[in-house]
């Protein structure tokens, strides 16, 4: 299987590293195409403390990428700009406002939109993990927008009754579900269970 994985610039970058070591680290998973926008760059710097493109996948894996493997975001040419490049899916996590609405009005103004709208194209699966509070108007109806066109909109909203003992334990939870939704079942995912207390599977 073969999937792209974008960061942007938005807050919650630990959630975009614990996908980024799921899918590396997937027996399942072939290649995995990453792409961090210009302003994922800062957001990396102050939340994780990881700086600079140099050598940011090693820094984000904590080892050298196997079968990931980078793209700048300026680069249009890259083969995931192709329709008829196999892809199994584009997870984009955590997902702007601003890359969300060039996704919903089809600009394909950089790698990670035109990956999005190829994705949207060619009816494969596009998640969008939205980061931001609360929304105004025209996020909401970006939104509408990007899921009438197909797109799942799955916002990063962490779950709390699996008790999460810090914030990488939480997103990485967090990114079981979404890897669930788009058929990649992780052993160690939180399940709950209505007639006990909940149980990992």
């Amino acid at each position: 299987m073969n999937f792209t994985l974008a960061i942007t610039g938005a807050s919650g970058a630990v959630f975009g590293r614990e996908m980024l070591r799921v899918l590396e680290a997937d027996e399942r998973v072939a290649r995995v195409h990453f792409v961090a926008s210009e302003n994922s760059l800062r957001v990396l710097a102050e939340e994780l403390g990881v700086s600079g493109r140099n050598d940011l996948l090693e820094k984000l894996l904590g080892a050298a990428p196997v079968k990931t493997v980078q793209h700048s975001d300026t680069d249009i040419g890259a083969a995931i700009a192709s329709g008829s490049h196999p892809s199994n899916g584009m997870i984009i996590l955590p997902c702007s406002m601003g890359t969300l609405a060039a996704i919903a009005h089809g600009l394909a103004n950089s790698l990670i939109a035109r990956a999005a709208d190829v994705t949207l194209k060619e009816r494969r699966p596009l998640l969008l993990c939205v980061r931001e509070t609360p929304f105004n108007r025209i996020h909401l109806r970006n939104m509408t927008l990007a899921a009438e066109a197909g797109a799942v909109i799955f916002p990063c909203i962490p779950a709390f009754y699996n008790h999460p003992t810090d914030s990488t334990e939480m997103a990485r939870q967090f990114v079981y579900r979404v890897l669930a939704h788009i058929g990649l079942p992780q052993t160690g995912a939180y399940v709950w269970k209505a007639e006990s207390t909940g149980n990992r599977e």
